[in-house]
């Protein structure tokens, strides 16, 4: 093959949406694009007979193929630990020490090399607690006190109850009293009761994708023997939260009474996000932005006293894209600049990748940042290039394709027009636009005669010709010529002078004769009508253009967004965002408000003395030059809703404009009611309309019924199947998910059953990773939104003895022509193992690269490029 056909870069063609073109467009080269990227994934540490996938999918034509790296080093796919199924990696048995990593997925075909997100995967764990007892702990009543947690090794994060005594009596946190930390584990009492004396167990549970794991600790015995507050739980006094994201500051205090928490933004107004009490031992700050960074304060207080601490919220940001490179088709030896910005806290870096691969400042490459320059372009610049922006919280990529041009001119797509016309004595432009890689050489010709540039003539650098004070003479075809080292084209086209003599007309005193001036009047401008106007001329030859910016002043915009704080006995503070001055700068602001008991609106100012205990409506009003206006705070937006199948709606009004929500608060009502509702807006002016309505329910509460007919049979010494009487959905109390599995060995505590959750409801399912020839009591608990039910009567089910461990010895075989026959040794069952009840021999054909070849299987044999797998078979497998 020639050097060209060897190196035909990839290309991106228009098209006209005609058939005709439909069947070539699966020919055209596409480098790689990503439509499916790996996930970072937690897998269970010991569950060893699992897999874990992670997935790759590219887009490309010719297909992509697909290698991987961990850690930055190729994974060994021909390893039988690993399979490549299409793009998607799957890991066999996986093991901690060999499989944690960083894992990136490379997609490669003709065109170019990218490289996919980076995935994480971890393993997962939860040791049991050390054996060890704990000292007991003695405080005076009415003293606050901790118990400490300790929890076990684990990964990744726990999450922390306590029971006391024995299980499951688990602590109830209605009075206020108890706090579990979800960041230490530690249990926290307010304020000690001589009935709080009890063993104490700290109860930890661990979630991953796979299955969940509990464990609990050593008793930590508290014994209460018959003040102001002291701040005892304390979040950090520089707290780093991510832009976008939810954050929550701990803060409680030991006290007698029991002291009460609330918080402060020390340099600002609390965010309203924050709710509307921002009480108790937990403050969430929910969507944070850079608005919300700060000094916060929660103060313990209660009638002996108070005390207070402080800690900074600093708001952090992932990278995000604001500029980024797009594909691009650059002729050679030409140059080219892309940029890649990103915002972020701290500031991302930016790194830059060809085909996969570091890119750095070298030759004709020059890296600076978050700019990449590469001058003159050659072929072996096509490629696939990514910008990466990384922070401390994160990792973006930007993809994008260099196609490198190289063409002899062609005039076919863009020709010099086929007749010009032009005034005489005028100008005219004619254009020369080839398409040509490298740029080519152009000039122009009339008939045989070179054109050079005179008084009446220029031609452009870009190869535009310009005529002026155009003659009959200059008529006639003109041609431009473009050359470059691949070759010649040229394109012609004739000029045509015409005319400009005026017609004769015919003027009368009764019949004014007026002129077509072309003004634009518009009579009570209005602000929409601002903006850049162009007045065009237009003769059969030629045109000409002006243009000028209208701008419109006018009254100034209401104001936004006006909102009540801080609402005193006798004073109020007002905030509102300010609207446009519509080019007429805002001279000041007008308050007016009103009480219920007068329907007359009046100025207010600051420092006036209001009512204690009324109702008010207030508006804000914006003056300037021109005019004023104002905006109205309505106060309310109405509420209907009805029981379903009930004959009349109760009505409520919400009493916060900016309110996006409604709590109906009913002891009576049963679990997961329906309610039909629908909502309307009304101000001063009225009522708006009634929205659809929409069927909402009340809150479920967990499944009154467990399952029952439970049923556990061993499939193998590593799995059972489970089945039971599904529960009726009358008794689930809402939406029934699925069904939560508990099982747990014949000499543990049910409290540290494992725990397997079905995603539908289908009566039956499978429970493996479990351990050979061993008893495991198992039980089935349904499960909804609010939590799980009842657990099922327990039942028992003992799983199988492992298979023989040991292959057929002494394989031997005998061709027949084409037929084989092997004999080996029989494998005897240990005592330990699972009894023997047949073999299994699996054949087939093995490609030898060379002759020195040899099989990773020890059991496996080779016989003419035929391999023959002989095992085994137990009862269950």
């Amino acid at each position: 093959a020639s050097s060209a056909s060897r190196r035909e870069p990839c290309r991106a063609l228009v098209l006209s949406n005609s058939s005709y073109w439909r069947p070539f467009l699966g020919y055209l080269p596409l480098g790689p694009v990503f439509e499916e990227q790996p996930s970072s994934l937690i897998y269970p540490e010991g569950l060893t007979e699992g897999k874990v996938t992670l997935s790759c999918q590219a887009r490309a034509n010719p297909a992509a193929a697909y290698r991987w790296l961990v850690n930055g080093t190729a994974v060994p796919l021909n390893l039988d630990r690993y399979s490549l199924v299409a793009g998607t990696l799957v890991i066999s048995s996986p093991d901690p020490i060999r499989d944690t990593g960083s894992y990136q997925c490379l997609a490669i075909n003709r065109c170019g090399t990218i490289i996919s997100r980076a995935a994480n995967l971890k393993f997962g764990y939860l040791h049991d607690f050390p054996p060890d007892g704990r000292s007991p702990q003695t405080i005076n009543e009415g003293q606050g006190t901790f118990l400490a947690c300790q929890p076990p090794p684990h990964y990744p994060a726990l999450s922390y109850r306590w029971f006391l005594n024995e299980f499951p009596n688990f602590i109830r946190k209605d009075d206020g009293r108890w706090f579990v930390s979800q960041v230490t584990g530690n249990l926290y009492l307010a304020k000690a009761d001589p009935n709080d004396t009890a063993n104490y167990f700290c109860f930890t549970t661990i979630n991953m994708e796979v299955s969940t794991k509990s464990t609990f600790s050593k008793a930590n015995q508290l014994t209460v023997v018959p003040d102001a507050p002291t701040i005892k739980v304390r979040f950090l006094a520089d707290t780093y939260a991510l832009a976008g994201h939810t954050t929550q500051l701990e803060c409680f205090a030991y006290g007698n009474p029991v002291p009460k928490v609330r918080w402060r933004k020390v340099d600002g107004l609390m965010p309203s996000k924050a709710g509307p009490t921002v009480e108790g031992p937990t403050l969430t700050l929910p969507e944070l932005s850079f608005d919300d960074e700060g000094i916060y304060e929660c103060e313990a207080y209660n009638s002996e006293g108070r005390d207070t601490y402080q800690g900074r919220i600093n708001v952090q940001a992932q990278p995000e894209w604001l500029q980024v490179m797009t594909d691009s088709e650059v002729e050679i030896s030409s140059d080219l600049q892309w940029s890649c910005v990103a915002a972020g806290k701290p500031r991302p870096s930016v790194r830059w990748l060809r085909n996969g691969q570091p890119l750095s400042t070298q030759d004709r490459v020059e890296v600076n940042g978050v700019h990449l320059r590469i001058i003159n372009l050659a072929l072996e610049d096509s490629g696939m290039y990514q910008c990466v922006a990384e922070n401390k919280h994160g990792t973006i990529y930007s993809t994008a394709e260099l196609r490198v041009q190289v063409q002899a001119p062609d005039f076919r797509l863009n020709p010099v027009r086929k007749l010009i016309p032009a005034a005489r004595g005028g100008q005219v432009m004619i254009d020369c636009r080839p398409r040509a890689a490298p740029k080519p050489s152009l000039f122009w010709s009339r008939g045989t005669e070179l054109l050079t540039n005179s008084s009446r003539i220029t031609v452009t650098p870009d190869g535009i010709l310009w005529i002026y004070n155009i003659s009959r003479a200059d008529e006639g075809k003109y041609t431009c010529f473009a050359e470059n080292y691949l070759g010649k084209a040229n394109s012609t086209g004739h000029l045509s002078v015409r005319g400009t003599q005026p017609n004769n007309s015919a003027i009368s005193n009764k019949q004014p004769h007026k002129e077509n001036t072309g003004d634009l009047l518009i009579v009570r401008a209005q602000l929409s009508q601002a903006g850049s106007y162009v007045c065009t001329a237009q003769t059969v030859v030629d045109s000409a253009a002006a243009s000028a910016k209208l701008v419109v002043r006018g009254p100034p915009g209401p104001p936004g967004g006006l909102l009540v704080k801080n609402v005193a006995e006798t004073s109020v503070e007002l905030r509102w965002s300010r609207g446009y001055d519509n080019h007429s700068p805002i001279g000041k602001y007008v308050i007016m408000g009103r009480s219920p008991l007068s329907s007359e609106w009046r100025k207010m100012r600051t420092g006036v003395s209001l009512t204690p205990e009324r109702k008010y409506s207030c508006c804000a009003s914006s003056n300037n030059k021109k005019h004023s206006n104002n905006t109205m705070i309505t106060q309310m937006q109405q509420n209907d809703f009805i029981k379903k199948d009930a004959s009349s709606w109760t009505e409520v009004r919400v009493p916060r404009v900016e309110s996006s929500r409604y709590v109906h608060y009913n002891s009576s009502l049963a679990a997961y009611t329906p309610f039909e509702v629908k909502i309307k807006a009304y101000n001063r002016k009225g009522e708006g309309p009634f929205s659809q309505v929409a069927v909402v329910h009340s809150a479920e509460e967990e499944p009154t019924v467990g399952p029952s007919s439970i049923n556990a049979t061993a499939l193998s010494a590593f799995e059972i199947q489970v089945s039971w009487e599904p529960v009726q959905q009358l008794s689930a109390n809402g939406i029934l998910r699925g069904y939560e599995i508990r099982y747990w060995r014949q000499h543990e505590r049910e409290a540290a059953a494992d725990r397997v959750r079905t995603a539908g409801l289908e009566p039956t399912a499978r429970v493996s990773g479990l351990r050979p020839s061993t008893r495991y009591h198992v039980a089935v608990l349904a499960y909804n939104s609010a939590g799980t039910g009842p657990p099922s009567p327990r039942t028992a089910v003992t799983t199988r003895k492992p298979p023989p461990n040991r292959p057929p010895g002494s394989v031997s075989w005998k061709a027949h022509g084409s037929r084989v026959t092997v004999r080996w040794d029989q494998v005897t069952a240990m005592h330990n193992e699972s009894a023997i009840l047949g073999y299994k021999v699996r054949t087939g054909m093995m490609v030898q690269k060379d002759a020195s070849s040899t099989l990773s299987c020890p059991h496996a044999h080779l016989l003419s490029g035929l391999a023959l797998l002989i095992f085994a078979v137990v009862s269950g497998l």
